[in-house]
């Protein structure tokens, strides 16, 4: 093989080493997340809470954590039981009771400066068409929304931010109109593979070009 070829076939391999050793760019975001209670456990919600609608009996959990997406998502801490929760709150014509858990998260998730509050629980009381952002309403102002409605703070917690990424190279805040941070791919600031492998041939296939010229010319 002659140099000229070889030489861009080394820069190939190079570029390619250089991807399989550049570190994988984390990332999270810090948000509250919806959780429903099944009974015997949470079940990230599929909806938001604005267009969750629960029923008398119903159990809603809200965490604050940082989470790369729901997959990972952290969930409401201790046991979550209706009877526990709402036994003291009678039951009413034309209202519907529902348990809501508020975990505050930990102070590794907390934003700088910040100091979760502890988790608690409370019995919601409201409209039997109430959604569950409603019965949070009821039991955990004052709630912080921002423009696209996304769920910023809960009873005043944490004071700013909503939904910032942590970590990774893009620390955008995530896409709105969302229920939680949108799974993102992360960014990088080296071209793509494809890009430097397609310009790494073409100079292989020209420096054999050049050599054939040179040595029908010899």
């Amino acid at each position: 093989m002659s140099r000229a070829v070889r030489l861009p076939l080394v820069l190939l391999a190079a570029v390619l080493g250089l991807y399989a050793a550049a570190p994988a760019q984390a990332a999270g975001y810090r948000y509250w997340s919806f959780w429903e209670n099944d009974g015997d456990s949470w079940t990230y919600a599929t909806m938001g809470p604005s267009q969750s609608t629960p029923s008398d009996g119903d159990v809603e959990g809200f965490r604050f954590a940082v989470s790369a997406d729901s997959k990972d998502a952290t969930k409401p801490r201790g046991a979550a039981d209706f009877g526990a929760v709402c036994d003291g709150t009678a039951a009413r014509d034309g209202k519907k009771r529902v348990a809501v858990v508020i975990d505050f998260g930990t102070a590794e998730d907390a934003p700088a400066g910040e100091t979760p509050p502890k988790a608690r629980t409370a019995c919601a009381q409201v409209g039997e068409d109430a959604t569950a952002a409603e019965a949070l309403a009821a039991v955990g102002e004052p709630l912080r929304y921002d423009s696209s409605a996304l769920l910023c703070a809960i009873s005043g917690y944490p004071e700013s931010g909503c939904g910032e990424q942590i970590g990774g190279q893009d620390q955008q805040k995530k896409p709105s109109g969302a229920a939680e941070p949108a799974e993102k791919s992360g960014g990088s600031s080296l071209p793509s593979v494809g890009v430097l492998a397609g310009v790494v041939v073409i100079a292989a296939l020209g420096g054999a070009a050049i050599w054939q010229a040179k040595r029908r010319r010899g």
